[in-house]
């Protein structure tokens, strides 16, 4: 067995719960005999504070992953689950959930677009399909948003975002008083930039917030498979052009933004939706985007005190929506 924490060396996990630990391998052992898969070899533990993942191999194919999600993760397994029956060519398809104990068995999903990106020269078109076949798995999904907060994954509609901003402020105890005083300025615009994008004709649905090059797979040329959900909202979707086309923009320069803002922007183009109103949209939920990250923060580090892990992040990553959209 080979454990990895990274830099979390003392954080605490369910892994250093004997009887945790051995209910989690019997349970990954019995969903791999139900499925006539033995497991073999090492396993690779990868522990952090937001989750467990264990690589097991398998004999006679590639190996699958275990994954432990914390309570304001919970809804990943169902979610995921739910994803391989709506939109089965873009997402993992689980091997095994529970949902009560927040696990989930996944299969291998081929090269992380990461290690592509290591590998060999990758040219900005390659993102401009991804963003392409993402968009086109958002609005899928988006008659599906219902059922989607059901499962529990959190929802930060747009109407709602000034109260999701009001709640950031309340918990942002990190924030100094002139920061604060400077986005308690800002609620008015705010409000009315979440009036403005809501009326633009772009519906509510699933957003990754999290899509940079380590939560994707490419499979083969120009397939890519998306997965780790555990950061998801129902919100605009838009919100989830800033991850990707910021990882973009500190590879390929700023140049690079506009065609990824057309490529994602071509799915969603249709009868009532003019070019400069989806551009008015991004540019809205570019900004808007940040509260969707500041509050992951809090869900995955809850702390009634204030001081824990997340608080910093969390109000570091409120004070972007100042920035303006580099289109």
């Amino acid at each position: 067995m080979v454990v990895d924490r990274s830099k979390y060396q003392y954080a605490p996990t369910p892994w250093e719960q004997e009887s945790w630990r051995a209910s989690a391998l019997d349970w990954v052992r019995e969903q791999l005999d139900s499925h006539g898969l033995r497991a073999s070899g090492e396993l690779r533990v990868r522990l952090r504070p937001w989750s467990v993942l264990v690589r097991v191999a398998v004999e006679g194919r590639d190996a699958v992953w275990f994954k432990a999600n914390p309570p304001a993760s919970a809804f990943e397994g169902p979610l995921t689950a739910a994803l391989a029956r709506w939109v089965p060519e873009h997402v993992l398809r689980p091997l095994a959930v529970d949902a009560e104990r927040a696990w989930v068995l996944l299969p291998d999903g081929g090269e992380l677009f990461r290690d592509v990106l290591a590998r060999e020269p990758v040219e900005p078109g390659t993102w401009e399909e991804l963003l392409r076949q993402y968009a086109s798995v958002q609005r899928a999904l988006t008659p599906h948003a219902r059922e989607i907060e059901r499962l529990g994954v959190p929802a930060t509609r747009t109407p709602d975002l000034p109260e999701v901003f009001d709640q950031l402020l309340t918990r942002g105890t990190a924030l100094r008083p002139e920061a604060r005083e400077r986005l308690e300025r800002l609620r008015p615009r705010l409000a009315d930039w979440c009036a403005e994008l809501a009326s633009l004709g772009v519906e509510d649905t699933l957003d990754h917030a999290d899509l940079h090059d380590g939560q994707l797979f490419r499979p083969a040329p120009g397939r890519f498979t998306f997965f780790d959900w555990g950061d998801a909202v129902v919100s605009h979707p838009f919100c989830s052009l800033r991850v990707p086309a910021e990882k973009a923009r500190a590879r390929y320069g700023p140049q690079v933004v506009a065609r990824l803002l057309d490529a994602y922007l071509e799915p969603w183009t249709g009868p009532g939706r003019s070019p400069a109103d989806l551009r008015r949209a991004a540019r809205l939920a570019w900004r808007l985007s940040v509260l969707g990250r500041a509050a992951s923060w809090g869900r995955t580090f809850p702390d009634p005190s204030g001081t824990g892990p997340g608080v910093e992040q969390s109000s570091e990553s409120l004070l972007e929506i100042f920035n303006d959209p580099p289109f």
